[in-house]
């Protein structure tokens, strides 16, 4: 782009993720304008403020993180403003944030999967039995349409089962079951590089609490990241490809970051594909970049260039 259109950095939003997308939009801002880019910090606490704080903006970066910023709503808006921004389309944010629905995508692609069992209303008592005798435990609960492990459980034993179950329905109104996979947490972004979509570096996340959830995410030295991962050359480059072809298949463009376990059979089964990572001090897809000797702001102005 042209250095003199103005960049409007996106960011706040009323999803339960607005803390990081605070922190991630500052960054964001702050590398532009570190470059010389005619930057505006857009602000908004919903879609009510969107238009007012687009005035004068000829180019968006959203660091909207969860609901209507990430799950194609502010996309589409932007389209039909005709305004540019970085990243994926209405259709791929849509079914990103839509995980069950990402995952089916993913699995008719032949990647491997956790098995699933979904709440689609009814008996929230019949739900448990069903994914009790489907899954076994320990299982994973998650909200359909989260980001940053907000509302994900992992279910030891069936005490448990029923009360977290009401809990995630009550705060996030949607619920599904997930096999837990033991294994090792990872991520692979994929960025577009030089005209071709590249996965990234692997990270592996070694959180100190029980598994990765928020605050193993957010909290500086709550989790040990390993970058690159600590795997053989024929493992990363299994679970890097794993990682693009989900990428491409969700429909993704220019950037994104992809969720792994690496199970004990040595299978990449994927959990997520996140269209608008997080660009914090502890996100993955900038400590990916930096071992290829991409700096924040360099990753910054890469990203930005897929508006166009």
């Amino acid at each position: 782009m042209r250095k003199w259109e103005r960049v409007g950095v996106l960011f706040g939003g009323n999803s339960p993720e607005r803390e990081v997308s605070l922190v991630s939009g500052q960054r964001v801002h702050a590398a532009l304008e570190g470059l010389g880019y005619p930057v505006l910090a857009v602000e908004i606490d919903n879609l009510d403020d969107l238009v007012p704080g687009l005035w004068g903006v000829d180019c968006v970066f959203n660091c909207l993180h969860g609901g209507s910023g990430e799950d194609g709503t502010v996309q589409l808006l932007l389209d039909v403003f005709g305004v540019p921004y970085a990243g994926s389309d209405p259709r791929a944010s849509t079914i990103c944030m839509d995980k069950p629905r990402a995952k089916a995508v993913l699995a008719s692609k032949g990647l491997a999967v956790p098995r699933e069992h979904l709440f689609h209303g009814g008996s929230l008592e019949d739900f448990c039995e069903a994914t009790h005798n489907e899954l076994g435990f320990p299982l994973v609960l998650k909200p359909w349409d989260q980001g940053s492990s907000l509302g994900v459980r992992i279910v030891d034993e069936e005490p448990a089962l029923a009360p977290l179950a009401s809990q995630i329905l009550s705060e996030f109104g949607s619920l599904f079951a997930e096999e837990y996979i033991h294994g090792r947490d990872l991520t692979a972004g994929v960025l577009l590089i030089d005209g071709e979509e590249r996965a990234l570096p692997l990270v592996e996340m070694r959180p100190k609490s029980y598994f990765y959830d928020y605050e193993a995410k957010y909290t500086k030295g709550m989790t040990e990241f390993l970058v690159p991962a600590p795997l053989d050359e024929e493992t990363t480059q299994r679970v890097q490809q794993a990682a693009l072809t989900a990428h491409h298949a969700l429909g993704c463009y220019g950037f994104s970051r992809v969720d792994l376990r690496l199970g004990e059979n040595g299978v990449p089964y994927l959990l997520e594909v996140n269209t608008l990572p997080g660009m914090t001090p502890t996100s993955d897809l900038p400590q990916a970049a930096a071992v290829l000797g991409i700096a924040f702001p360099q990753l910054v102005e890469v990203m930005l260039q897929t508006a166009f």
